[in-house]
């Protein structure tokens, strides 16, 4: 059985979720993957009102979609950084403006919420970001120690262990979108996160492939490597335009500009093998949604978005339950 396609709503916060539900029931999606800003979930209102939580429900019903995760990545991108500076002042609420530490303060409370809110919504996975106090020694220079990033790890363990006893009250997982300014940005750093908090089952994986494609790892090796801690799947697009002129660190360009050596795109138009994905997903037996993160500067995205939703369709397919030479075997005998 093909498994249900949905839809990201992060990148389209700007519209009431009722609006959107119409719109993407109208593109073909089978439910949402609900952001916890605009108006689509307020996680400090739904883990203490389950009515709200129902209401929420019953709006997608009446669209013919499902909800299967809520997403959190703006708070939890607060919980680590180290300065939390001006940049996320709108991730928060306007009295923690140009405080970091009262931002982050919000952002723990934020997540903690988010498991209570799809525990009432009945949900099992909320996604997100960690956030990360040493993402800026990426270059190690000036000169990085090791007791540097053993800090950072044993930060990133203090913050998300009280957050993560509560996910595991609610009997919900916690998926970190592997993601640069993350504590886990590659295999590397993914495997190092699960170890500072000793492997807890209540964390894992968001696979999102275009994260890693364009920093040169092979998704599909993520997914080989870390098969039990696929909690969800992002479907995005890349591509890496490397010309001589540039570099994969962006060269200060806004995404979509041209000029830059790599950019998301909308699915099927990047240059991301999502044949193999498919195939090692079967592989490893995760059965959960395919949620499309639709982001592309350079297209109008509801086009984008339903011809993003027909390519996963397409491209999805259930693994075999038999070899194709089961056949010729039984000859043999």
């Amino acid at each position: 059985m093909a498994r249900k396609v949905t839809l990201f709503t992060g990148q389209w916060a700007d519209l009431p979720i009722e609006t959107l539900c119409k719109k993407a029931a109208g593109f073909g999606y089978d439910g949402l993957e609900l952001a916890c800003w605009g108006d689509h979930i307020d996680v400090f209102k739904g883990a203490v009102d389950k009515k709200y939580c129902d209401e929420k429900k019953t709006l997608l019903k009446k669209n013919g979609l499902e909800l299967y995760a809520i997403s959190n990545h703006l708070a939890g991108q607060l919980v680590c950084d180290l300065n939390n500076d001006n940049r996320s002042d709108g991730f928060a609420p306007a009295e923690c403006k140009g405080d970091s530490e009262k931002k982050r303060a919000w952002a723990v409370d934020s997540m903690k919420n988010a498991a209570r809110t799809a525990k009432n919504l009945g949900i099992k996975t909320v996604c997100g970001f960690t956030g990360s106090s040493i993402w800026h020694y990426l270059y190690s220079f000036p000169p990085v120690s090791a007791s540097d990033i053993d800090e950072g790890f044993n930060f990133f363990a203090k913050m998300w262990n009280p957050i993560l006893d509560v996910f595991k009250e609610c009997e919900v997982k916690f998926a970190l979108e592997v993601h640069p300014t993350e504590i886990a940005f590659d295999i590397y750093t993914a495997r190092r996160a699960l170890d500072a908090i000793g492997n807890r089952p209540e964390f894992g994986f968001n696979f999102d492939p275009s994260h890693l494609f364009w920093q040169g790892i092979d998704p599909v090796a993520f997914l080989n490597e870390f098969p039990d801690r696929i909690y969800h799947v992002h479907m995005k697009d890349a591509i890496v335009t490397l010309n001589g002129r540039e570099g994969i660190l962006g060269s200060h360009l806004d995404f979509g500009d041209y000029r830059r050596g790599w950019n998301f795109r909308s699915l099927g138009r990047g240059k991301i093998n999502f044949e193999e994905i498919i195939r090692a997903l079967n592989r490893i037996g995760y059965n959960g949604p395919l949620s499309v993160e639709w982001e592309d500067s350079g297209m109008e995205r509801e086009m984008g978005a339903s011809e993003a939703c027909a390519f996963v369709k397409k491209m999805d397919f259930s693994p075999s339950n038999v070899a194709f030479d089961a056949a010729f075997q039984d000859n043999l005998k």
